[in-house]
């Protein structure tokens, strides 16, 4: 074995998990989760707005499809395997968890619930699309990376300074 080939050899028994992994689904997801998801370019996710057609003509997350809360186990059924991940929301935190809980019911067994939905999304400049979304433009600090981290731990009240 070659001087390189050891010194390869070590720093992995060092650091053996050095390669980063995509972030799993959780139960309760922040729109960062999910962001990173995307930003890994993970294909193997769905998300669904479960607010009515009209609102979701108007804006939604750019991808999501629209199932509406009426049909939402319906369509799902029809269009996706019990085990794909899910990412749901709607037009509030409880209309989400109980889109999610319906689905679970069904049989699906990766759902997230994505807390604070289309506006939270909006917040850390996610990608939109709809009527309304070609006309916004991003806000002040929404290509400002420490900014919106800041912003989202505030909201989650953790103090961002403390190691």
């Amino acid at each position: 074995m070659s001087k390189v080939e050891d010194a390869i050899e070590k720093a992995k028994e060092i650091l053996p998990n050095v390669t980063p992994t995509p972030p799993g689904l959780k139960a309760e997801s922040s729109v960062h989760d999910l962001k990173s998801r995307l930003e890994w370019g993970e294909p193997g996710l769905t998300i669904i707005d479960v607010r009515d057609r009209d609102t979701f003509n108007h804006g939604h997350i750019m991808g999501a499809v629209c199932f509406p809360m009426n049909e939402v186990v319906e369509l799902t059924k029809s269009n996706y395997e019990a085990n794909r991940d899910i990412y749901v929301y709607g037009a509030s935190d409880q209309e989400t968890s109980e889109a999610a809980r319906m689905l679970r019911q069904a049989g699906f067994k990766n759902i997230a619930e994505l807390k604070g939905g289309l506006e939270a999304w909006k917040a850390v400049a996610g990608s939109t699309e709809g009527i309304d979304e070609t006309r916004a433009e991003p806000g002040k600090n929404a290509y400002n990376v420490v900014d919106n981290v800041k912003n989202h731990f505030e909201r989650q009240e953790i103090d961002f300074e403390k190691p």
